[in-house]
């Protein structure tokens, strides 16, 4: 093991490991927002709090085949910004965040406390 300052390097400390797990939580998070068709589909729900759109609505509203859409929805749903409701025989989709915020706020009050920047 290689000495840093003269001292063995300890091991990852336990609020470490709840960063990096957290961190891992959150890259679906990371993934979906780094997605320029993902924001695009946001930006469109955006105009329908609420109410939300079918996979045809959105379809009408970007320029990507409806199953290109649909494997969009599927990914942010998976992250947690987008939910899903039944509403006849068609789903609408709408923003949530709910999920995708609650692990982000846990990461930075993590990184916060770790870094002492409260």
């Amino acid at each position: 093991n290689k000495r840093i300052g003269g001292k063995e390097p300890s091991l990852m400390k336990e609020k470490d490991l709840a960063i990096m797990e957290q961190f891992r939580k959150c890259i679906p998070i990371f993934s979906v927002l780094n997605d320029a068709k993902r924001q695009e589909i946001i930006l469109i729900l955006t105009d329908f709090p609420g109410e939300g759109l079918t996979v045809n609505g959105i379809t009408e509203r970007i320029d990507l085949s409806r199953p290109a859409v649909s494997h969009h929805l599927k990914v942010l749903k998976q992250a947690g910004v987008i939910g899903v409701r039944s509403c006849g025989v068609e789903n609408h989709y709408y923003l949530t965040f709910k999920a995708a915020l609650r692990n982000l706020k846990i990461l930075v009050a993590q990184v916060e406390a770790s870094c002492d920047l409260r």
